[in-house]
């Protein structure tokens, strides 16, 4: 007999869900390109871990923290973009900060030579950036 009798609600308020509606271009956008730095940045991770496994000589607590680094880096945009594309506002600030730490990284590579790179990474930080505080994407996580 036990499950038979539908539980009643507790307290005075019943339960309220709120029809969110579909997800804007801006926020599903910004979810595929957190997740797009996501797996290259564990290439990149996949790199140095072969990479240290087979140095000759190397700083072995430098490598392993750079790789490490570079794991739980892509770890947390992978977490921040399916916290996103779930409508986590608490997500936004933490992925904010995320993509405008590729500007230094951008700049930094423009000084060593390599602004093929660094360009791109930082019009990508700023473009993520841009999606994430753009009005679609503030009304999906509910900030009016």
């Amino acid at each position: 007999m036990g499950g038979t009798v539908p539980r009643l609600p507790t307290g005075i308020v019943s339960r309220v869900t709120i029809d969110s509606g579909p997800t804007p271009d801006t926020l599903r956008w910004a979810v595929r390109l957190l997740r797009a730095e996501a797996v290259a940045l564990g290439l990149v991770a996949v790199w140095l871990i072969w990479s240290d496994l087979t140095a000759a000589t190397s700083d072995l607590t430098s490598a392993l923290l750079v790789t490490a680094f570079a794991v739980a880096g892509a770890a947390a945009l992978w977490a921040l973009g399916g916290a996103l594309a779930r409508r986590k506002s608490g997500a936004r600030a933490p992925a904010i900060v995320l993509q405008l730490m590729l500007l230094p990284i951008g700049w930094y590579m423009i000084q060593g030579g390599l602004g093929w790179l660094g360009l791109p990474l930082m019009a990508l930080g700023l473009g993520v950036t841009g999606l994430l505080v753009s009005p679609p994407t503030n009304r999906a996580l509910g900030f009016d």
